[in-house]
């Protein structure tokens, strides 16, 4: 295969239930659209619908398109070209030619001491953080990611890290992670891209803040006690009369709190939070508890989720970031995107089918590949910080570095 001195990307869905031959789709429509050159990263996402050959399938792909490093997973919906597959087999796999740019495959595995501390096996190897960004996929069974991010945090600032949680399992053992070597059932598997091409990411966490902003004055651990003094429960009682009727019930079915990563800013919107849900309350000590870790002094708010605050969200970031990551000079087959939603996305939240990959590739302004998978937990940076999301559509976009 001749490789150019651009990067080329392409993509190929098939729905195929016969597992050899929607093999044989995919690699026909990758090896067509790569015109020659080899690819040094190929992503490959698949239903559980494919059963035992799912095993094999990443040595397989790389055996068939000559690439380098496979990564990929299960996952309970697929995602492909123009398309959302739920419920039904599918299989979408998006390759890379990517002259110019190191890349590095990692594992990594956790385990628990007896004391219950958790212990990391495998770390990223990133040698020019500044020009480095980070794919991870894991098994949510058997991988703590907020713990791990919250490490490459510390060691690799700056970094940001995007991918998601395999899904369709039900259990330890169900997930597969793929590579080209074969599979993990458990685990974190990724990979370290520096140098010629950049992935810049676009996080729609799909709220919209409602109510007033309050600073956190008392809290431990993951209950937060006072919010500018007063009783947390009481302030949130206060904020839920405050709302329209159609916001209370949106607030009663999903209550969400938005913790504010800039605490230079006075007044916020909607992107200038990290969305945690509230996970119960504690009326002896009116607390509130939260998916999160708050610390005394940050700013949080109150937020809501419908699916027209999720749309317009990940419209409006697209638009501003995605289109804006490519710009007028970049072609078809010289960029390219992955995409990670949230399982509860998709027909699950949107009368729309096809909603979150339709978003997508409109704001990206170019016909570019993508593939993706409906994810039991999605990975991106808010603000400086990576940190593991849910509900969430977490996009990573790939051009030529600057």
């Amino acid at each position: 295969m001749v490789q150019s001195q651009e990067p080329r990307f392409a993509s190929a869905l098939s729905t195929e239930p016969d597992s050899a031959l929607a093999e044989e789709q995919v690699v026909g429509r990758l090896c067509a659209d790569l015109a020659g050159a080899r690819p040094d990263l190929l992503a490959a996402f698949v239903s559980h619908h494919h059963g035992g050959a799912i095993e094999a399938l990443g040595p397989r792909l790389a055996e068939a398109t000559g690439a380098r490093i496979v990564l990929g997973c299960t996952g309970e919906s697929i995602i492909g070209g123009d398309r959302e597959i739920e419920q039904e087999p599918a299989l979408s796999v998006w390759a890379a030619a990517l002259p110019g740019c190191e890349l590095r495959p990692w594992t990594a595995t956790a385990s628990m001491d007896p004391d219950r501390e958790i212990h990391f096996a495998g770390m990223p190897d990133v040698r020019r953080p500044g020009e480095a960004s980070i794919l991870a996929l894991a098994d949510p069974f058997s991988f703590p990611m907020d713990r791990y991010l919250r490490r490459l945090n510390e060691d690799l600032p700056g970094v940001p890290v995007v991918g998601g949680m395999a899904s369709g399992g039900m259990g330890p053992g169900q997930n597969l992670l793929l590579t080209e070597r074969g599979f993990e059932s458990q685990g974190a598997v990724g990979v370290v891209l520096e140098g010629g091409v950049e992935v810049r990411s676009v996080v729609s966490q799909g709220c919209r803040p409602v109510g007033s902003s309050w600073v956190v004055t008392d809290c431990k651990d993951q209950r937060i006690f006072k919010l500018a003094g007063r009783p947390a429960l009481d302030v949130l009682v206060e904020t839920l009369q405050a709302l329209t009727p159609t916001d209370q019930k949106l607030f009663q079915q999903q209550p969400f709190l938005g913790i504010a990563f800039d605490p230079a800013k006075s007044r916020f919107d909607r992107g200038d939070f990290l969305v945690r849900a509230l996970q119960g309350l504690q009326a002896d000590e009116r607390a509130l508890v939260v998916a999160d870790f708050p610390r005394r002094g940050q700013t949080v708010q109150f937020l809501v989720r419908d699916a027209a605050s999720a749309s317009e969200d990940l419209a409006q970031l697209m638009q501003e970031q995605g289109g804006g990551a490519l710009g007028a000079e970049v072609g078809t087959h010289s960029a390219g995107a992955l995409l990670f939603s949230c399982n509860g996305r998709g027909s699950h939240m949107f009368e729309t089918p096809d909603h979150d990959i339709t978003a997508v590739r409109t704001g990206l302004a170019s016909d570019v590949p993508v593939a993706g998978f409906f994810a039991m937990g999605e990975i991106g940076p808010v603000g400086k910080s990576n940190y593991l999301h849910g509900f969430t559509a977490s996009v990573a976009v790939f051009r030529p570095r600057d």
